[in-house]
């Protein structure tokens, strides 16, 4: 199946590992060529090279409104303005009582998690509307439809994108541009690796012990009773970034092993 991507450029961030590396592969192997970014240097140039030929890399921390603007400034002078944005940079941020979370732990999720996103579409979504073509894919996730009470920071940073998304969405399509959104759930990344580990060290087992006790106590719903795999979110996110995805505006395509109990959104 031709996903219509051979020749176009995608901008991926929290691209050094985890769901965006995967996507990066992906789109790579549709015919694009991809820029990551993160704010782990090293580990976004190894990622590149790894990569090959239609990869690069570029350090920035999106939470700096002079880095993102020197980030479009070097993409510009450097790359080919983006015709795809994915967004996939965040953090889990602080857990424990809702009440019990200090200005500080709200301000990093919202930050990275959600302001991170805005600044990078506000440098590369309206380059995109000139053309009359463009992909824009935010990761949120299953917390936006079913918060955890001790993850409230992350919850509520996730669950404004998706209000986001879906805002932008109605004015960007007019102009060729479609946004939309995928909501994972316990991917096998380096952040759940370090929940798992924290997890394993607090309980005296080993981490896939932990992920294990994880599955049977919190996240009961996942019906495959497993971590999902970068791999198979990534295959959500080319799709929405595909011309095979031409006519879905604003949609929030879970991938999630069942973990969310509900039927809407």
């Amino acid at each position: 199946m031709d996903f219509g991507l051979k020749g176009k450029t995608a901008l991926i961030t929290g691209g050094a590992s985890g769901i965006g590396r995967a996507t990066a592969a992906q789109l790579i192997q549709e015919g694009a060529s991809v820029i990551l970014v993160d704010i782990k240097g090293d580990e976004v140039a190894e990622a590149a090279r790894a990569l090959g030929a239609q990869a690069n890399g570029l350090q920035a921390d999106l939470t700096k409104l002079d880095q993102v603007k020197g980030l479009a400034e070097t993409v510009r002078e450097r790359f080919t303005m983006p015709d795809i944005v994915v967004c996939a940079a965040g953090v889990t941020g602080a857990k424990g009582h809702p009440l019990e979370m200090s200005d500080g732990d709200w301000s990093e999720a919202w930050e990275t998690d959600f302001m991170s996103v805005i600044r990078t579409l506000r440098v590369f979504e309206p380059e995109m509307e000139k053309r009359g073509w463009g992909r824009v894919v935010i990761l949120t996730s299953e917390n936006a439809m079913q918060p955890y009470s001790d993850e409230s920071v992350y919850n509520v940073a996730k669950a404004g994108l998706l209000n986001f998304a879906k805002g932008l969405s109605r004015v960007a399509a007019h102009r060729g541009v479609l946004v939309n959104t995928v909501s994972p759930a316990f991917i096998e990344t380096p952040m759940t690796d370090g929940m798992m580990d924290k997890r394993a060290e607090a309980q005296g087992v080993d981490r896939e012990e932990a992920v294990q006790g994880f599955l049977e106590e919190e996240r009961p719903n996942i019906e495959l009773k497993r971590r999902g795999k970068p791999d198979e979110v990534a295959a959500a996110i080319v799709f929405l970034c595909s011309e095979r995805a031409s006519f879905v505006v604003g949609s929030n395509y879970r991938v999630d092993g069942g973990s969310v109990a509900g039927i809407a959104i």
